[in-house]
């Protein structure tokens, strides 16, 4: 197992609410950068795909073929997220910062392109992830993912499942569902269902309704009130699984997390409303390495540095920072030799 010197994630009692943690973070996001805007087909050849790029350095077109060697941080985000997202604005000033490139690999009907076939987003969708990173090494040499929500599932599958097949060399999950039966459930809670499932599912919704749907599917989905009902309706049918419980059970990253061969960290948090039940060292391979923190909410981890020379003289709004995520993230990428790969490429 992977070890590494990070900071212990630390905020004020009055922030360790975790739907304070979990609601914040999009306040306090730098503004997104100037991304590079990259579209192409999906695996089966039906919905456009987005790829933003936050680049390192202007990425010449190199005729002899010869690919980049800076390293490329690669976004799987979370249910309806994009590259407006509040982590991955973060993340994309963090790995700017380290001199690496950085993009978002949007899902399908994310990022602003509407799904023009008759699949969507699908959570264990290993095949895609793939099919992106293939897209992507076919410029970079070395990359490196990170997945957030939904999409550190599919990510943390795809490291079990793919083993050494996988392309990239190390990845970094955040706040992922792992056990998407016991996060279903997780989201029946009061407060969970109150607050985050209109957020969630109200978008999901009206792109459902955009698609070339039955009359059937559009008054059983018009009744929908919960996620878990959506998945049952439309997600597992449309992606080849017999009910919801199907698509959670064969989706879900746990089963394979013993199996991955290259390293994985997993950040979560254990009052994070949005999870299950998550990965224990006795789940995972020697080559993950697991972060449970006390607090930090879903994608959140939002600080306060009242006390800190940084925060002399600001006003309160910019004490408040999301940085404790990127910053983890980047130094396990560097503990695990993200900077040698661009001296000694293999």
């Amino acid at each position: 197992m992977t070890t590494f010197n990070y900071n212990e994630f630390k905020t004020p009692f009055w922030l360790n609410n975790p739907h304070l943690q979990s609601i914040l973070p999009k306040f306090f996001a730098p503004k997104a950068p100037e991304y590079r805007r990259v579209v192409r087909k999906d695996s089966l050849g039906e919905s456009d795909i987005a790829y933003d790029f936050y680049d390192a350095r202007p990425i010449a077109e190199n005729a002899d073929g010869l690919l980049e060697q800076t390293p490329l941080i690669v976004l799987f985000h979370g249910m309806e997220g994009s590259s407006d997202s509040h982590y991955a604005r973060a993340l994309a000033y963090q790995m700017h910062a380290q001199g690496w490139h950085f993009v978002v690999a949007h899902f399908r009907s994310c990022g602003g392109i509407p799904a023009s076939g008759r699949v969507f987003y699908n959570a264990g969708d290993t095949g895609e992830v793939h099919y992106m990173l293939q897209n992507l090494s076919e410029k970079y040499a070395n990359m490196y993912a990170v997945g957030v929500s939904l999409g550190g599932n599919a990510l943390a599958k795809y490291m079990g499942e793919y083993g050494n097949q996988a392309l990239c060399k190390g990845a970094a999950v955040i706040s992922a569902p792992v056990d998407m039966s016991s996060a279903a459930l997780s989201m029946h809670g009061f407060l969970s269902h109150r607050i985050y499932t209109p957020y969630l599912l109200n978008p999901i919704i009206k792109k459902a309704l955009a698609n070339d749907i039955s009359k059937e599917e559009i008054d059983s989905i018009k009744a929908v009130n919960r996620i878990s009902d959506f998945d049952d309706i439309f997600t597992a049918p449309r992606h080849g699984y017999r009910s919801n419980n199907d698509y959670y059970h064969s989706a879900s990253a746990l089963p394979y997390l013993r199996n991955v061969t290259k390293p994985l960290l997993l950040i979560s948090a254990e009052d994070d409303p949005f999870l299950g039940f998550t990965a224990t060292a006795n789940d995972v391979s020697d080559c993950v390495t697991i972060i449970d923190t006390k607090h930090g909410g879903h994608v959140g981890y939002i600080r306060y540095r009242s006390d800190s020379k940084q925060a002399q003289g600001r006003d309160k709004k910019s004490r408040f920072d999301i940085n404790w995520l990127p910053e983890t993230v980047s130094a396990y990428f560097n503990s695990i030799g993200v900077d040698a790969t661009i001296v000694n490429p293999e």
